[in-house]
C-alpha cells in the first residue's frame, strides 16, 4: 500500500511536499512519504519551508544482500531484508526456473515481471505456480532425489508406514507444529523423521497460499539444504535465477511501498541526524551501506531550508563491491545523483565513495577532515558484520571501537529485532519461524494473494534471508541478528551513552503508521523506537554518541 499524502497541519514547522517537472532530471526515488519525513527534520532544523519531492521510478528501498559468500545464495531468493541490494549468485547455479518462460508484461511498478511464473491467464497463472513450487520443493533436484533413494533403500515400506501413522498424531495436522517438528528431526539428527516430514511438508506449502503456507516453502527449502547438503554444496542444491537489476530494484520499490519498516529505519536514523546536527557548518556523513542513497535524499532538502543557510555536507559512502548490480553500476553513480540534488538545492556537497565491506572498513577508508562535525549511520547493516562467535577478528566489536575514537556526535544504529546470531540450530529456526511468520502476515494485509508481485518480493526480497538464517552455519551464514538489548551492551562496551530521540521522530512515525494497518504498533521503551507487528517486534532505532 502506497503512504497516502496529506498536508500536517497539527505540528509546528511543517512542510508540504509538491511533485514538480525539475525533479525527473535527477532519476531520485519516488518518497511518498516525504512530506512527513520532512516535516520532523525541517522542525528539528528550524526551518519552515516548502519543498520539491522528487517522483521518478528509480527505486527507494535499500534491501541490503548478505556482504558474506555463503554459497546458499543459490536459492530462489536473491535479495535480503536489509539495506543494499546486492547479490552474490555465482556463475556456476543452476538457472532457476529456466523452464519457465519470460513475461514480457509490465507491471505498474515499471518493471517487466521476471520469467518467475507470472502470466496474464489466470489458468496458467495458477500453473505455473505449481511449476514454481515442483522446481522449488519437488524431488526433481539431482541432490534431493539422490538423497531419497540413499533413505529408501535403507528403510523399509512398512517403517515408513509407520512414520507416516506418526504423522497424523501431529495435531490437526497445522502446518506451523509440522514444521517445527521436522526442524527438531534435523536437529536432533533424526533423518529418517525428518525426510518422512519433508515428503508430508511437500503437500502443504504452497508460495500462493496463506502467509504460514507462504514462508512453509521457503523454510522448506532451507530445511532440505540443511539436511543434504553444507558449504559449497548447497550452491549445487539449490537454484536460481537472478532477476535483472531493474527487476530486483522494482521488487524491492514494492516490498517499501507496502509495509513500512525501512521507512520507519531511514526516518527515525535521519530526525536523529538532524537534531544533531542543527547548529553545525560542516557535516560529514559516514554511511556504512549506502546502497542507493536514497536515505540521504531528504535530509539534503531539509539542511537547504535551514535558517542561515545549509551547511557544508560530505557524504563517506561504504558499500561492498557486489551492490554495484542492484544499483546498475558502481558507487559514483550515488555521488553523481546526489552532487545533483544537491546543486539544484544550493547545498555545498562532497562524496566521497569507499567500495569495500563494511568489515574491511580501516580509519584510512574514512576520510576523516578536522572541523567536521561527524554523523555515523548503521541502518540495517551491522548484523552482517563477524562477531566473536565467526571471527577471532571480532569486526562487529571492532568498528563500533573505531567509530567512538573518531567522536562522533550522533551514531544511528537500525536492526531487525531477531535473536539468530549465537543461537544453536532449533531456537534459532524457532525464532526464525515466529519473526517471519510475523512478516509474511503483514504483508497478506496489503497484497493480495494473487497479487502478481507478492511472489517476487517473498521470494527475491524475504526468502534469502530465511534459507541463510536456517542452512548456513559459521561463516557461511551472515544473516546473524541480535536483539536491541546485546546491541546495547556492544555499544556501552566500545564507550557510547544513549542519544535521546525527539519526541518529534515519534509523532511523524505515527503519522506514518496511519497509512497501513492498524496492526501496527509503534513503542517508545527505554530510549529505543519498536515497530511491530501485532504482538512482535520487528524493527528497532536508537542513536548513540
Amino acid at each position: 500500500m502506497q503512504a497516502s499524502r496529506r498536508r500536517r497541519t497539527a505540528m509546528s514547522n511543517t512542510l508540504y511536499c509538491e511533485p514538480v517537472q525539475k525533479a525527473e532530471a535527477y532519476c531520485l526515488p519516488r518518497f511518498q512519504t516525504l512530506e512527513s519525513h520532512l516535516s520532523y527534520i525541517n522542525g528539528s532544523l528550524g526551518g519552515n519551508h516548502s519543498f520539491q519531492t522528487y517522483r521518478d521510478r528509480y527505486c527507494m528501498l535499500e534491501a541490503s544482500s548478505a556482504t558474506g559468500s555463503c554459497a546458499v545464495y543459490h536459492s530462489p531468493s536473491t535479495a535480503s531484508f536489509s539495506s543494499n541490494g546486492s547479490t552474490t549468485c555465482n556463475q556456476e547455479s543452476q538457472p532457476y526456473l529456466s523452464d519457465i518462460r519470460q513475461s514480457p508484461e509490465t507491471t505498474n511498478y515499471g518493471s517487466p515481471i521476471s520469467g518467475s511464473c507470472i502470466t496474464d491467464d489466470a489458468t496458467d497463472f495458477m500453473h505455473k505456480l505449481k511449476q514454481l513450487e515442483t522446481v522449488m520443493l519437488g524431488p526433481d533436484a539431482d541432490f534431493q532425489e539422490s538423497y531419497d533413494n540413499s533413505l529408501a533403500s535403507s528403510i523399509a515400506s512398512s517403517e515408513i508406514d509407520s512414520w507416516r501413522q506418526m504423522m497424523l498424531a501431529v495435531p490437526r495436522r497445522d502446518l506451523k507444529q509440522v514444521l517445527i517438528a521436522c526442524a527438531k528431526a534435523v536437529s536432533d539428527g533424526e533423518l529418517v523423521t525428518a525426510q518422512v516430514l519433508i515428503s508430508e511438508l511437500r503437500q502443504m506449502v504452497s508460495v500462493s497460499g496463506e502467509p504460514i503456507q507462504r514462508l512453509g516453502a521457503y523454510i522448506l527449502e532451507g530445511l532440505v539444504a540443511r539436511l543434504g547438503a553444507s558449504g559449497s554444496s548447497i550452491c549445487k542444491s539449490l537454484r536460481c535465477k537472478e532477476p535483472a537489476s531493474f527487476e530486483l530494484l522494482s521488487y524491492m520499490h514494492v516490498l517499501y511501498e507496502i509495509c513500512p519498516y525501512f521507512k520507519f529505519g531511514y526516518m527515525s536514523a535521519n530526525g536523529a541526524i538532524a537534531e544533531a546536527m542543527k547548529d553545525e557548518n560542516r557535516v560529514h556523513i559516514i554511511d556504512f551501506q549506502i546502497a542507493q542513497g536514497s536515505q540521504w535524499v531528504p535530509m539534503i532538502q531539509a539542511f537547504a531550508a535551514r535558517p542561515g543557510g545549509p551547511p557544508h555536507i560530505r557524504i563517506t559512502g561504504i558499500d561492498d563491491s557486489t551492490s554495484a548490480y542492484a544499483r546498475g553500476g558502481g558507487l559514483d553513480i550515488v555521488g553523481q545523483r546526489l552532487s545533483k540534488l544537491a546543486n539544484t538545492f544550493k547545498v555545498p556537497f562532497e562524496f566521497h565513495p569507499a567500495a569495500m565491506s563494511g568489515s574491511d572498513v580501516q580509519l584510512k577508508n574514512l576520510g576523516i577532515q578536522p572541523g567536521e562535525a561527524l554523523a555515523v549511520n548503521f541502518a540495517f547493516t551491522l548484523h552482517h558484520m563477524p562477531d566473536e562467535s565467526v571471527s577471532t577478528e571480532n569486526h562487529r566489536d571492532r568498528l563500533l571501537r573505531m567509530v567512538k575514537n573518531l567522536n562522533p556526535k550522533v551514531v544511528t544504529l537500525v536492526e531487525q529485532e531477531s535473536n539468530t546470531n549465537t543461537a544453536a540450530f532449533f531456537p534459532r529456526f524457532l525464532e526464525t519461524l515466529d519473526y517471519y511468520s510475523a512478516m509474511f502476515e503483514s504483508i497478506d494485509m496489503t497484497l493480495p494473494r494473487g497479487h502478481k508481485e507478492r511472489i517476487n518480493v517473498e521470494q527475491h526480497c524475504l526468502a534469502r534471508d530465511v534459507v541463510n538464517i536456517i542452512a548456513c552455519e559459521g561463516i557461511e551464514r551472515v544473516e546473524r541478528h541480535e536483539l536491541l538489548g546485546k546491541w546495547k551492551s556492544r555499544f556501552r562496551m566500545a564507550g557510547f551513552n544513549p542519544y535521546p530521540l525527539s519526541s518529534l521522530v515519534n509523532a511523524t512515525i505515527k503519522t506514518l503508521l496511519e497509512s497501513y494497518s492498524d496492526k501496527y504498533r509503534l513503542e517508545e521503551r527505554d530510549g529505543a523506537l519498536y515497530l511491530g507487528w501485532m504482538n512482535r517486534d520487528l524493527v528497532a532505532s536508537c542513536a548513540w554518541k
